[in-house]
Formats: C-alpha cells, structure tokens, sequence
C-alpha cells in the first residue's frame, strides 16, 4: 500500500498533466465543451506545480490553484465562449456534398429519355432525373433544382 501511496503523493506535475490528458480525452469523447476547461485548469495547475515559488506550490497550494482555475475557466467558458456550444449553422452545407450542388448549372452529357440522363457538373458525372418530364438533348444546360439518393433532379435553364 505504501508503494501505492509513494505514487500519488505528493501530488506533481505529472499527476496534474495526466488529469489533464484523461479529462481531455473523455471530453473528446462527449463533445460537452465542459471538461475542456477543467482540463485546460489541470494543465495550468501542472505548470503552476512547476514554476511557483518555493512554499506555494505544496498539495494544498495547487488544490487552491486548481479549483479557482477550474471555476474560473469554467464561467468563461459558459459566458464569453458560450458560442461554441452552438450547432455550425453558419455553413449549412457543410459535409453535404449533394445539397452544394442545388442552384448549379450542368451540362448534359447523355440525352435524356423518359426523363432520365446524366449530366456533368463540376468533373463529376452524376445520374439526374428532370422534374418536368422532358427530355433535353446532349450539350444543352441545365439547372440543378434538388436531389434524390446519389441523384440530382433538374429542370431546364
């Protein structure tokens, strides 16, 4: 048991950075933003461990370190960084590859029949589908008005 003890007291940077790095990684794991500043604190707290002053730096002295670090970056983080709790809004498209392509003009690569075809957009080649029943011809234009599956529904330009 003494050998246990002879581990984790008394308390060092290390114990301080691997807090931190467990903390870290469960909070990679929930996405809550909360434990990202407890974490940051232990971080702090292992460096305070470090570079304090003789006498300040004892168990006691990093607790007190640590505890006002973590209320404190807690607070900052529900108040002044609050924003990063809030879904990606700014960029809705972002990772949807197929809602990007709404709104673009495509060239007609294969004539359509019964309402049916593939047009080029961008270098890709896509499967598309008109949304009026027509059938345009090979090299007109069109516009991408949705999607369906891996397909897009387009009407003429």
């Amino acid at each position: 048991m003494d050998g246990v003890l002879g581990l984790l007291w008394p308390l060092g940077a290390w114990h301080w950075l691997v807090l931190a790095l467990v903390l870290i990684a469960i909070e990679m794991m929930l996405g809550t933003f909360d434990l990202l500043w407890v974490s940051i604190a232990a971080g702090a707290t292992s460096l305070f461990s470090v570079f304090a002053i003789v006498g300040s730096h004892s168990w006691q002295g990093q607790l007190l370190f640590f505890a006002v670090a973590a209320v404190g970056l807690v607070i900052l983080g529900r108040t002044v960084f609050a924003d990063m709790r809030a879904a990606a809004g700014d960029h809705p498209t972002l990772n949807r590859l197929m809602a990007r392509t709404v709104g673009k003009r495509a060239t007609v690569i294969s004539s359509f029949a019964a309402g049916r075809g593939r047009v080029r957009l961008g270098d890709t080649e896509w499967p598309a589908e008109t949304v009026d029943g027509s059938n345009p011809e090979s090299g007109s234009h069109v516009i991408v008005d949705g999607t369906e599956g891996n397909g897009l529904k387009v009407k003429p330009s």
